[in-house]
């Protein structure tokens, strides 16, 4: 069994404001989905990498790549429409190079922060039970807003009862072609804010839990941005060799 690694890297970034795409954004003069590429390139259980890149970027990916040594990236694919048309399209992307077996992981371009105890348990947890998604618990008090004034409420939800998840995710291949394949012609779990997780669980798949962190954050704005930059600085000296 082989593990294949998808990195989204779709989107426009039009949130941070900034002239390019955000995952092209340089940090201490190396791109963001650069720092993303390397967690997956160090780690021993991750056999492949595909990149799903926004339209005229290609170029400049694998021009990354040969500087940064991603020696495991094997293609780069362009993105769609909408994150789910882009997690589709590096699916399809590993047909014919995916054994049925394999896993995919999935992971935001833009979470660079992705440690490799969280890579080490998504994939242990879908070797085993044929899924994964990354997840913590929930810290905060949840109260539903009154239908009758939604300045009010009288209800709340039992945060032990609801946990957060993000990316990575893996999933047995075969098992993950196929619902991209069902989900998109039904209609099913792939518009809007609609995830893998999310269209798996519409489709009728039981999701299993893995290991998260709080450092793998998503840079979506600047006040992100500033964070990655404080993460670095605290942990130069440990995790990122």
């Amino acid at each position: 069994m082989r593990t294949h690694s998808i990195i989204i890297a779709g989107g426009s970034g039009s949130r941070m404001g900034q002239d390019i795409p955000k995952q092209f954004i340089n940090v201490y003069d190396k791109p963001v989905l650069i720092y993303t590429l390397e967690s997956f390139q160090r780690h021993e259980l991750i056999d492949n990498i595909v990149v799903v890149c926004i339209d005229g970027w290609h170029d400049v990916v694998q021009a990354y790549a040969r500087q940064f040594e991603i020696s495991k990236l094997s293609q780069v694919v362009s993105g769609g429409s909408t994150g789910q048309e882009s997690i589709r399209n590096g699916v399809y992307a590993l047909e014919g190079v995916a054994q049925p077996d394999d896993l995919a992981v999935i992971h935001d371009g833009i979470r660079p922060l992705v440690a490799p105890e969280v890579l080490t348990d998504v994939v242990r947890v879908a070797s085993e039970k044929g899924n994964a998604v990354t997840s913590l618990p929930y810290n905060e008090q949840i109260f539903v807003v009154d239908e009758d004034d939604p300045t009010t409420t009288t209800s709340f939800i039992p945060r032990e009862t609801l946990r957060r998840v993000s990316t990575p995710q893996a999933y047995r291949y075969d098992v993950l072609l196929a619902a991209y394949r069902e989900a998109f012609e039904r209609e099913v779990g792939i518009y809007g804010s609609h995830y893998t997780n999310t269209m798996m669980v519409e489709l009728g798949h039981t999701l299993h839990f893995a290991a998260g962190s709080d450092k793998n954050i998503k840079l979506t704005t600047k006040d992100d941005l500033e964070m990655f930059k404080a993460y670095l600085h605290q942990d130069e000296d440990t995790w990122l060799k």
